[in-house]
């Protein structure tokens, strides 16, 4: 446990007692009531408004976060799932009535949504803060209890999630246990209703087979090497600025940050000049002195991606390196082939790899083969193209002429497909991603059909048929 955290989370002897402690809390019955839920999402977003300076200095401490950034990606998205779940929780919740088959009448149908219990909500260092509460707000619009488990690196956030949901929540509903590799440990070593997981494919392996000692239902929110294809005909102005502000932003440690181009042949120099026009637009001539360019979260991430960029035979524009104050300069990399270093895994950093293609259906082949990203973006003028490339390569999600943005709409279901993950939250899916449909049919007993009931016979079956197939 850091010294940031130590004397504040309960010792892990306890995490058995606090769990029981939730589902009774839970048992009580009190979180089924929707005004309940209401106002616990409403001293949810009062909280975060009214410390909106301590979470930025917080983000800015971890990860030298820019405010505009941590207010981007951080607090409003937040806030907007908490108006957007509030705004639709009685219709969400509310029983659906849905047809009843001929062969069951008399009777009508429907579907209850309630909570599925405690939760377990698992955070990590990238987004710190939206990571571990917009997963929390669809807990609380479910009606669920929940455990907070941040993540110890990002320390100043993780200490700050501990003590604003400590004042505004009663513990037994919700409760933020700091720590490292033992706590997690330990936490998933308890049976939970589900578990929610941010983080790394590698230790989304680990969350998933714990999870199956107790067969809990998990949502893994992981990540993987997301592609961009830019086309000859793309407005290359737009795309430039769209491709740095995805790829650069909070030190390129986002999810589905674009994490390699395809760039046609054809237009290769030109957009590599306005990549790095862009760049200084940015972050000045000396990205190091900008106040609006993060740092590596921590010296073990820095050195890992030390190591990626090795020999720097292929850096293009960028590579200068800090180890003391965390920094790497935003780095394009020219010639990159599949075997390079940085096309092994997710980099995770300031890194933008460039390789070149000159048909467009050898790069979609291609990534239909690869591992199924997080998220994947096309940037042309041609709509077929960009059918083609969403009806052929399987991603999480994306966009077309943009990067990253999809996640800003509550409309927009966001997960990932394959090893990059399964399940999905935002809006009504953060709603469902802790809630049990249970089908219901109510049957009248006025009228009892006896065609379905032993002795069977030859009449019955020709009945049956025409009840289940529509036809003797």
């Amino acid at each position: 446990m850091t010294a940031l955290d130590s004397n504040r989370t309960p010792s892990i002897s306890t995490f058995a007692s606090i769990l029981e402690a939730q589902r009774a809390f839970h048992r009580d019955g009190q979180t089924r009531d929707l005004r309940f839920r209401d106002r616990q999402l409403e001293y949810l977003e009062n909280l975060i408004l009214n410390n909106e300076r301590k979470i930025y200095e917080a983000l800015r401490a971890d990860l030298g976060k820019p405010d505009q950034e941590t207010f981007i990606s951080e607090i409003a998205m937040v806030v907007k799932e908490i108006r957007h779940a509030r705004a639709n929780l009685k219709k969400w919740a509310r029983p659906r009535r849905v047809p009843t088959s001929l062969a069951l009448f008399p009777a009508s149908s429907y579907i209850y949504r309630e909570p599925v219990g405690v939760v377990l909500i698992i955070a990590p260092w990238n987004y710190p803060f939206m990571l571990a509460l917009s997963p929390l707000v669809g807990a609380i619009a479910a009606g669920c209890c929940a455990i907070v488990k941040p993540s110890e690196i990002s320390s100043h956030t993780s200490r700050l999630i501990y003590d604003l949901l400590t004042t505004a929540f009663a513990r037994d509903f919700v409760t933020v246990i700091e720590g490292g590799v033992p706590e997690t440990t330990a936490l998933l070593e308890l049976r939970f209703d589900h578990i929610f997981f941010t983080g790394s494919t590698q230790v989304g392996r680990v969350v998933a087979l714990a999870a199956a000692k107790h067969l809990t239902p998990t949502t893994l929110e992981l990540g993987g090497k997301s592609p961009a294809i830019i086309c000859s005909d793309a407005d290359l102005v737009v795309a430039a600025r769209r491709i740095v502000w995805g790829r650069f932003m909070n030190g390129g440690q986002t999810c589905v940050a674009p994490d390699y181009l395809y760039v046609h042949e054809a237009v290769v120099g030109r957009f590599t000049e306005q990549l790095r026009l862009t760049l200084k637009e940015f972050y000045g001539t000396d990205p190091e002195k900008s106040p609006d360019y993060a740092r590596i979260v921590s010296h073990s991430n820095f050195d890992r991606l030390d190591r990626m960029l090795g020999g720097a035979t292929q850096i293009d524009i960028g590579g200068q390196r800090n180890r003391e104050t965390k920094y790497i300069a935003p780095t394009l990399l020219k010639n990159t082939t599949l075997e390079s270093p940085a096309m092994q895994d997710e980099i995770f950093g300031p890194i933008l790899p460039i390789m070149t293609y000159s048909r467009l259906d050898d790069v979609l082949m291609r990534l239909r083969k690869s591992e199924k990203p997080l998220a994947a973006y096309i940037f042309t003028e041609n709509k077929l193209a960009a059918e083609r490339f969403i009806e052929l390569v399987p991603f999480g999600g994306g966009c077309v002429n943009d990067t990253v943005s999809h996640l800003g709409s509550s409309h927009l279901p966001f997960g990932g497909v394959g090893s990059s993950g399964f399940g999905a939250y935002h809006g009504e899916r953060s709603f469902l991603a802790f809630t049990h449909e249970k089908s219901v049919l109510k049957k009248s007993r006025l009228l009892d059909v006896s065609v379905r009931y032993p002795p069977y016979k030859a009449w019955k079956m020709k009945v049956l048929r025409f009840l289940l197939l529509g036809k003797f």
